[in-house]
C-alpha cells in the first residue's frame, strides 16, 4: 500500500519529465532492412564512398526483424543491395553488377570481380531520395520481385561501358 502512494505521487512527475527525455534525444538516422518473411535471410550492401565502390556483406537477418546497416545521416543518395533466402533459396537482384563473396568481405572496385577472385553479383538500386534515413522492407520472394530499369549512366555501377 505505501509504494502505491508513492508510485501515485511519482507518476506526475515521471509524465511531465518523459517528454522532455523524448525531445531531447537525437533523431535516428539510419539504413536499416527489414526482413518481412518467414526465413533468414543475408544481405550485401554496395555503395560509393568518395571515388570508390564499396560492397560488403554479410548481415545475417532473421525472419520478421530489422537490421540497420548504416549508422547515423545518410550520405549517400544511391544504395545497392543483394538478398538471398537461406531457408527457401531465392533472392532479391538487380542489374546493377558488383563484387561479392561467399564469406564476410569488404570489397573495394566493382569491375574486374571474377579475375580477382570474388563472384560477379547483380544488385538492385535503392534511391533514398537523398533522405537522411531510409528503411527497405524485404517482403515473400512472390510478393516483391524488384523489376528495375538497367542503371543509367553517370558513376552508378552496372552502367553502359563497365
Amino acid at each position: 500500500m505505501f509504494r502505491s502512494r508513492i508510485a501515485l505521487r511519482l507518476l506526475p512527475l515521471l509524465l511531465l519529465v518523459a517528454p522532455l527525455t523524448v525531445v531531447s534525444m537525437p533523431a535516428s538516422a539510419d539504413f536499416r532492412i527489414c526482413n518481412r518473411t518467414t526465413n533468414r535471410i543475408g544481405i550485401a550492401m554496395g555503395y560509393k564512398e568518395e571515388a570508390a565502390w564499396i560492397t560488403e556483406g554479410w548481415w545475417n537477418i532473421a525472419a520478421n526483424s530489422c537490421e540497420t546497416l548504416v549508422r547515423g545521416p545518410l550520405v549517400a543518395r544511391y544504395y545497392y543491395l543483394y538478398a538471398i533466402d537461406y531457408d527457401q533459396g531465392g533472392e532479391w537482384a538487380g542489374k546493377a553488377f558488383m563484387c561479392t563473396r561467399d564469406k564476410e568481405f569488404t570489397i573495394r572496385g566493382v569491375e574486374d570481380c571474377l579475375t580477382r577472385g570474388f563472384d560477379r553479383t547483380g544488385f538492385f538500386e535503392v534511391d533514398t531520395g537523398e533522405q537522411k534515413n531510409w528503411t527497405v522492407q524485404l517482403t515473400e520472394q512472390g510478393q516483391v520481385a524488384p523489376t528495375l530499369p538497367q542503371p543509367a549512366a553517370g558513376g552508378r555501377p552496372g552502367a553502359p561501358g563497365r
